[in-house]
């Protein structure tokens, strides 16, 4: 038996756990992403679910896996090839092996290789029995038989039994990569305190699997070591995009001194896991409300602001194109509302669990009128803390609406977040209008021209507003065709002047000026660092610059873009950004287009940049 220092080392790995929607593949990788964080690894997952809720067992269609790259050194992707695929059907290793590397390791569960799932997975023939998998390194487990042996002193049925395998599998895994199981072992316990036999069960198919590859002879699966990653010093966690977002929500509101946030939303994948963050928060002032249906969950978050608090709601695209009308209601009454758009593939249904940035055009001009409203979008999962943050911070400043973009894969991807000091954070306490000289609701800030936020009830302050156009002067409502003409110019210039209050646009690598600029925004940021760090280390000359702020863009970009020769802008979308500068700034952007339901690799973006500089 070797021990952890005689083990080989690896810079990096990346594993995918494949099975069917019921195996348990989201929790054996978030058990796996946890121990990896523990052992001080940089870290990025890439949780990819099936549409179907319960597609037929054994089905292509219904397969759920869940990847994760770690590593000694800094990463940004949950890595591109993968070096270990752990397959639990025949359909699993159907749909990911095309994406294992060449000589890469496939740990297949034999005992559910049977005729009938072979048949079902699309196979003429069973896979681990044929040349199928000549290039790649195979072992073949019976993890099924394996972890019913485990399991079969606790008295569980044969359905209860079965789903151990996951954990069994994850023992193996654990094992291969020197990773301890004591958290894994805490978790099951606390999970399953009501049921210990089903507790005892699962930590049992955990240390069967680590105790299997401890003592069986494997032949050339040589178990590695991924050293610690230099990480910043300080306290860290494992973060999802859908945590931080809650998270930044709650120190927005405290930054602005609201005491309350009302979450209204209706369930709609993949933006319903807000939802559930939020209501398990209401110890810090979190209000949430599951309404019957999109246009009842954004008004009675815009009832709310109306009443004092942070009214927030959360869909994807569909359910924002019903928030539509509404959202135009609080454009209309200049009220702060945030709306967390989490992108998925579309149109209509489409592929519902997948990630996509095809709602920015919707984001920026998809209301009926002229309708502006400041639009940010968020790059990696930390970042949507620091994107909630400024979400709020825009909304109560500027009395608008703030339409924030995350997507499905930032929703659910996961990486070690430094946590930060809550005396550090920003502060932008808010001012209500509290003096009853000279007021109508819509007396406005000179500098920001946003309007007075007067609470109903407040003394002498009684007013009313509503969708129907005001009068500049008095906030009476006004059918005049010139006062129209200069409340829809105001309402633009108060977006347009944000740009005066958000940072200048910087490069995130290299210089301000040459050959190519890649231009992202979005989830698109780890594929297009990496690329982009690649191609620069064979020397050629090419920048990063990646948009936070998408309306209005920061107000330097258009001298930025202007500063090279060619601008690139990848996207998961058919091309929307680049459009948007094209028309803003008249430079010659190309795109870069990926709209697969799956995030970029690495390799993709490579390629493009390549094509770029020779074409």
């Amino acid at each position: 038996m070797t021990t952890l220092t005689d083990r080989p080392h690896s810079e990096s790995v990346v594993i995918r756990f494949a099975g069917d929607s019921g195996d348990g593949m989201q929790v054996t990788g978030a058990q796996f992403t946890m121990e990896t964080a523990l052992a001080g690894n940089d870290l990025a997952t890439f949780p990819d679910f099936p549409a179907e809720i319960r597609a037929p067992a054994g089905t292509t269609f219904g397969v759920s896996a869940f990847q994760i790259q770690f590593s000694s050194s800094d990463i940004a992707t949950p890595g591109d090839e993968l070096d270990v695929l752990v397959a639990m059907n025949p359909a699993a290793l159907k749909v990911n092996v095309r994406d294992l590397r060449v000589g890469g390791l496939v740990v297949a569960d034999t005992g559910s290789f049977t005729d009938r799932n072979v048949t079902k997975a699309g196979f003429e023939k069973n896979p681990l029995e044929d040349e199928t998998l000549m290039q790649y390194r195979v072992l073949k487990l019976d993890i099924t038989k394996l972890t019913l042996d485990a399991v079969k002193g606790f008295g569980l049925g044969s359905k209860d039994a079965h789903r151990c395998r996951n954990m069994w599998a994850l023992g193996l895994t654990l094992w291969m990569y020197g990773r301890d199981r004591q958290a894994t072992i805490t978790q099951i316990n606390h999970k399953f305190a009501k049921k210990p036999e089903i507790a005892k069960a699962n930590v049992a198919a955990l240390n069967a699997g680590h105790a299997f590859g401890e003592t069986a002879e494997l032949g050339d699966i040589v178990p590695h070591v991924i050293p610690k990653a230099p990480l910043k010093p300080g306290q860290y966690r494992t973060v999802s995009g859908t945590d931080a977002v809650a998270w930044g929500l709650i120190a927005g509101a405290r930054a602005a001194g609201i005491g309350r946030i009302v979450f209204g939303s209706y369930p709609i994948t993949p933006a319903s896991s807000i939802l559930h963050t939020l209501a398990s928060l209401k110890a810090y002032g979190v209000l949430t409300f599951q309404a019957e249906d999109e246009i009842a969950a954004i008004c009675s978050a815009i009832g709310a602001s109306f009443a004092g608090a942070l009214g927030v709601t959360s869909s994807s695209g569909p359910g924002v194109a019903l928030k539509t009308e509404a959202l135009g209601l609080a454009i209309a009454t200049e009220l702060p509302l945030v709306l967390i758009n989490s992108q998925r593939a579309g149109p209509s249904t489409g592929m519902p669990t997948k990630p996509e940035q095809s709602d920015l055009f919707q984001a920026v001009h998809g209301r009926n009128a002229d309708s502006p409203l400041p639009v940010i979008a968020a790059a990696t999962a930390g970042d949507c803390f620091d994107v909630a943050i400024e979400a709020v911070r825009l909304a109560t400043k500027y009395m608008t609406p703030v339409i924030l973009l995350s997507d499905a894969y930032l929703a659910a991807a996961a990486e070690p977040w430094l946590i930060p000091d809550p005396d550090m954070l920003p502060r932008f306490p808010v001012t209500l209008r509290t003096q009853s000289e000279n007021f109508h609701p819509f007396v406005r800030d000179p500098q920001t021209l946003a309007r007075a936020w007067a609470i109903p009830g407040t003394a002498e302050l009684m007013h009313r507003i509503g969708g129907l156009e005001k009068a500049y002067d008095s906030g009476h409502i006004s059918y005049d065709p010139e006062n129209h003409q200069k409340m829809t110019e105001l309402r633009a210039a108060k977006i347009a002047g944000i740009a005066n209050d958000i940072p200048l646009q910087k490069v995130h690598l290299g210089g301000p000026r040459g050959r190519l600029a890649i231009v992202g925004w979005g989830s698109t940021f780890g594929a297009i660092s990496q690329a982009v760090r690649q191609v620069r280390a064979q020397g050629q000359d090419v920048s990063h610059i990646h948009l936070r702020h998408l309306n209005p863009f920061p107000r330097n970009l258009g001298d930025l873009l202007k500063g090279f020769e060619r601008v690139l802008v990848p996207e998961m979308n058919n091309g929307q950004l680049v459009q948007l500068l094209r028309a803003a700034y008249l430079v010659p952007a190309q795109g870069l287009n990926k709209v697969a339901g799956k995030p970029f690799k690495v390799s993709e973006i490579v390629r493009g940049i390549q094509t770029a500089l020779e074409s």
